[in-house]
């Protein structure tokens, strides 16, 4: 990636790019590609016109062409090093003590991306070591001897067959748990993002997985809720970093006979799943934070709102208030203050709360019907625990004998 010329953009920041910096074979690979993640205009009507970009609500990087890279940026103030240590949280990395690993000290996120590549080729291959989890799968085949059960119908059917149709359960690692490791590192071999640091490690870790695995499609979501034991509880980590890498590799494009891979994060959607998984994390007395609940409002047409956190009562399991995340700045919009303002409503409960990733100049506090409406800050652009510990003083307020057990004491 030394050779490549790699333009950089802040979010929400426009920024003119001359035509030499981006040809027009990239500027067109961004319109058709990564439109709704940066928006591309010309500066002019001129045949010649410069380019004005402006980055969304993403950080990462886009390799467009050979010669041509964007590398995404969070926005002013917001530190490199929070955005991993919200990646951390947000995928239950932080109790794996990745940042031990000299992550933060990473850069970029292409760096950041180049060690956990690393990381995850190392932990495959301790485990390659003492021998990869096996399970017993159910296997149908037609033998010329006896293995398991015999298909009887099948059998009375066809009487003049030698071979038996056998119902049997065959020892293998060719299981989905491999089955996972095999497809993310692929898809980590193919976004051609990994330095020669890493690219060696996770060749040689993804040609031992290939031996024995076959190479199936792995969706994010075949890292959630496995079933891990005694003999599989490494595979926990390993699949946590798999669900990373796989959520945020975005769909290639082809230049030539080069496959292209972007690695990008919703910053949006990270905020949202870093406090949520960073409140869960901490020990609240008398409190508990649901993230995600559901409450249908209408059975016939299965219409529901989905809420981004709930703080309870620990007795009484009682909602006390309700919180949505935006990764916005500036005053709240009325749509924003309306949500809450159901959600209230929907749950019974009379504090509503939005959460923002820096401080308001005005911040919002009013009472609308029987609903308190107040906005809080999650900052990013200090240390992310004790930022996380100021605003659950902050969202407590109403409460003030409520106790709280800081991370030390915990």
């Amino acid at each position: 990636m030394s050779c490549i010329e790699i333009i950089e953009l802040a979010e929400h920041t426009p920024i003119r790019i001359d035509r030499e910096r981006l040809p027009v074979e990239a500027a067109e690979i961004l319109k058709k590609k990564f439109s709704d993640k940066i928006a591309v205009e010309m500066i002019s009507f001129g045949p010649d016109s410069d380019w004005q970009l402006t980055s969304q609500d993403w950080v990462g990087y886009v390799p467009l062409t050979s010669e041509v890279g964007i590398r995404l940026l969070p926005k002013k103030g917001v530190k490199i090093t929070n955005l991993f240590g919200m990646l951390e949280y947000a995928y239950g990395l932080k109790s794996f003590h990745l940042s031990e690993k000299g992550l933060y000290d990473c850069d970029t996120l292409e760096d950041f991306y180049d060690r956990l590549a690393k990381i995850l080729a190392h932990r495959i291959l301790d485990r390659s070591r003492r021998g990869f989890y096996h399970s017993y799968q159910p296997k149908s085949d037609q033998l010329p001897f006896l293995r398991g059960r015999i298909d009887l119908q099948r059998a009375s059917l066809r009487p003049w067959d030698v071979k038996l149709e056998c119902h049997f359960e065959e020892h293998t690692s060719d299981i989905k748990d491999n089955q996972i490791l095999t497809w993310t590192l692929l898809q980590i071999l193919r976004s051609r993002l990994c330095t020669k640091n890493s690219l060696q490690s996770v060749s040689h870790v993804y040609r031992k997985l290939l031996s024995f695995t076959e190479l199936e499609p792995c969706a994010p979501e075949s890292c959630l809720d496995r079933i891990y034991n005694r003999l599989n509880d490494d595979y926990r980590p390993m699949h946590a970093l798999c669900r990373l890498f796989l959520e945020h590799l975005g769909p290639a494009h082809r230049i030539g006979k080069r496959e292209m891979i972007p690695f990008l994060v919703n910053m949006a959607n990270l905020y949202e799943f870093f406090v949520a998984e960073w409140l869960k994390a901490q020990t609240l007395e008398g409190y508990s934070i649901e993230a995600q609940r559901d409450i249908i409002i209408d059975h016939r047409q299965n219409l529901k709102f989905r809420m981004d956190l709930v703080l309870c009562s620990k007795i009484s399991q009682q909602p006390k208030c309700i919180m949505d995340t935006k990764y916005k700045s500036g005053p709240p919009s009325m749509s924003d203050i309306h949500q809450v303002i159901a959600y209230a409503e929907a749950i019974g409960c009379s504090e509503a709360i939005l959460i923002y990733p820096v401080e308001m100049e005005l911040p919002l506090d009013m009472i609308v019907g029987n609903i308190h409406v107040r906005s809080a800050t999650f900052s990013l652009e200090s240390d992310l625990d004790e930022a996380g510990w100021d605003f659950v003083h902050e969202i407590l307020r109403p409460w003030e004998n409520a106790e709280l057990i800081p991370p030390e004491n915990q």
